[in-house]
């Protein structure tokens, strides 16, 4: 049925038709036919696929060629093994709370990840028996910061051809707390002692001062070439002179430092950075989020953060001139070879959350290579991943101006891509207000009319302005997954409505961060006139003051660029006592994963389910109840002809949730 769909949607002959697929299966890694020495084809192999990279590929296509498990089979899925690592904290006075949030790879058949104290575990993909773990024994572990103890994963390189059995020929890398890039032996689990000093690279050098929590990475390196890039995460909104949103590339074998991008802009006049002995620019935007590479163009995608502070950009003086981009670097030396803005002077901490997606269709863009960013805001963008123009027209729109405080410098306009044009709703009135009951509703209805609110980018401001999407999205982290054969893109979001209020200094200095509880929240943006007050708009019965959905699970058509299908993403249930378990979807973090055979695989929720969706309708076709929540993306993959496909997800919980230490694998019975 793909295969004649396909011929209709192109307009092809079925021999252009089956010439495309098989080059789409190639490129997959799919199974296809092949040549015997006589010449006479072989009957087309069973797929065969692992899971090499933090999004199935360097791409972030987060898509697998198996079909071993399909629609029509997926209700049998069982357990085939669960493993747990122990590593766990609750939050205490001595640790921070933990969120396990990796990734898995599988990489020359033995399956590896990180835990949120950053100990590196390996594994046999199909038993789950422990092979070894690395502990870099974590001195950060403290509390500290707004954020849980996580890791999102770890990256490999195979090592050189013809290098033989010599020690860290493969390597496995990982950031840590300690904001150090370490490389252990892919077969042992020992550090690399060629690398850095002993196997580590301190990655502070030159970042200035900073607290244990207000610096390091939590997404995976990426390797390509003979490098390995990484960036980290910078606390939002404490101060103008945060550290350095600095991108390093290192040597895959000796650890030494080949690149740096610094995101300065060309020409940049501002004052001189007084960074304590800080080699790089403070303040500049930072990459907390995965990114990307093409080989074959020798090009790194990066998502880009904002300028610090986040929520007040009166002296920026042009620094933000790469924020909430994408920005493609030369793998080789780290030149930026484009840069595509998303957000103009951004004020919303709309920061580009997710690994940009790489694919190709022949009707999509002309068939020019292409590169899918997610947004906070709902927007999906389509672009030429050699040039960084827009596949479709981008429009320039007028944004809301009124209400900014005096030293703040707007953009006027904002960019709005039109295929697909925008997925979340980007307006919030007082008539929008929802409730369980009147009374709940009349509650929503006071709190959302006591903020200004003319619509997306309506500027911060002394009587506080309602934000919708709010600053954790839209889309976040997870980003997306693309199935490149039906061309349908994947994206899960959520909705939740903030406010921001800016509070002038010596008011502000009156007030005690400590004080504040959740739904309020309180930074302190030192070195502005201005602290921020930013608040979720929640009920007094603590839920969303908007209409459900709460979470989302969207599917794109991107042929046409119009939404497929749309539905709830998660239920109350682990929030809420029974019998109050509705399907109004729930907050989110976390991706999907898409499968040749036509399913959508995604966790996310806050509650503890692993779920599987038909990608042709969206109906949800299988569920599975985990230990804790899977805030993660779920992997999948088959090792031999003769074996089992398996589904692995990390149910380690988040903020929201209790925290765990779950790794559960699911395949058909033997």
């Amino acid at each position: 049925m793909i295969y004649f769909d396909l011929i209709s949607r192109l307009g092809l002959t079925r021999q252009r038709a089956r010439l495309l697929l098989l080059a789409l299966f190639f490129a997959g890694g799919c199974g296809s036919e092949s040549e015997k020495p006589s010449g006479e084809k072989r009957a087309p192999t069973v797929p065969v696929a692992e899971w090499r990279e933090f999004g199935g590929d360097k791409g972030g296509l987060t898509y697998s060629p198996l079909t071993q498990i399909g629609p029509a089979n997926v209700g049998e899925l069982e357990v085939a093994w669960e493993y747990r690592h122990g590593d766990i904290s609750q939050g205490t006075a001595d640790e921070a709370k933990t969120s396990f949030l990796a990734t898995p790879l599988v990489a020359d058949g033995t399956l590896y990840f990180c835990t949120a104290f950053s100990r590196v575990v390996a594994l046999d993909p199909e038993t789950g028996a422990e092979r070894w773990s690395f502990d870099p024994e974590l001195r950060s572990r403290a509390s500290g910061g707004p954020y849980p103890l996580s890791c999102r994963g770890v990256a490999y390189w195979s090592g050189k051809e013809g290098s033989g059995e010599n020690a860290c020929q493969g390597r496995v890398y990982v950031g840590t707390r300690d904001s150090e890039l370490i490389a252990l032996d892919a077969l042992t689990g020992e550090p690399c002692p060629d690398f850095g000093e002993g196997g580590r690279v301190a990655l502070r050098e030159g970042i200035g001062e900073a607290a244990v929590w207000e610096y390091y990475p939590t997404s995976p390196p990426l390797v390509i070439g003979d490098v390995v890039v990484i960036g980290a995460l910078v606390a939002d909104q404490l101060r103008v002179d945060a550290p350095s949103g600095v991108v390093r590339a290192f040597d895959l074998e000796t650890g030494a430092l080949r690149w740096a991008w610094d995101p300065v802009p060309p020409g940049f006049e501002g004052e001189e950075d007084d960074n304590p002995g800080g080699r790089y620019r403070a303040g500049t935007p930072n990459v907390w989020a995965p990114m990307s590479g093409d080989e074959e163009r020798g090009l790194v995608f990066v998502p880009t953060g904002n300028p610090a502070p986040d929520s007040f950009g009166g002296q920026r003086e042009g620094s933000d001139y790469y924020g909430s981009s994408t920005v493609a670097l030369s793998a080789e030396s780290g030149e930026v070879v484009w840069n595509y803005q998303f957000v103009h002077n951004d004020l919303w901490d709309y920061d580009t959350p997710a690994q940009p997606a790489l694919f190709q269709r022949a009707d999509v863009g002309e068939g020019r290579p292409a590169l899918a960013q997610a947004t906070k805001m709902g927007h999906i963008f389509l672009l030429d991943r050699e040039t960084g123009e827009a596949l479709y027209p981008v429009e320039e729109r007028p944004v809301p101006q009124e209400g900014a405080v005096p030293e703040e410098k707007l953009s006027p306009t904002q960019p709005f891509p039109t295929h697909p044009p925008p997925i979340h709703t980007a307006d919030l009135q007082v008539d929008d207000a929802w409730g369980f009951t009147l009374f709940d509703q009349a509650y929503c209805r006071d709190l959302i009319a006591g903020f200004r609110s003319q619509g997306i980018f309506t500027p911060p401001s002394l009587e506080g302005s309602l934000q919708y999407p709010g600053s954790a999205g839209g889309a976040n982290w997870g980003g997306v997954s693309i199935d490149p054969v039906r061309g349908l893109l994947f994206v899960n979001q959520n909705h939740l409505p903030m406010a921001q209020q800016l509070i002038p200094r010596a008011e502000f200095a009156k007030l005690d961060p400590a004080a504040a509880v959740y739904p309020d929240e309180l930074y302190p943006m030192a070195g502005t006139p201005y602290g921020l007050k930013r608040v979720s708009l929640l009920s007094n019965f603590g839920a969303p003051c908007v209409r459900p959905p709460w979470g989302s699970l969207t599917a794109v058509d991107l042929v046409e660029g119009e939404v497929l299908w749309t539905r709830a993403l998660g239920t109350t249930r682990d929030q809420a006592p029974f019998p109050l378990w509705f399907g109004f979807g729930t907050p989110n973090a976390g991706g999907s994963m898409a499968t040749a055979s036509g399913l959508v695989f995604i966790g996310a929720t806050t509650d503890k389910f692993l779920r599987a969706f038909s990608s042709q309708t969206g109906e949800e076709i299988w569920r599975a109840r985990l230990p804790y929540t899977a805030n993660a993306t779920p992997i999948t993959y088959r090792l031999s002809e003769s074996g089992r496909q398996f589904v692995v997800i990390a149910a380690g919980g988040h903020g929201w949730s209790e925290s765990g230490d779950a790794v559960v694998a699911y395949a058909l019975p033997e």
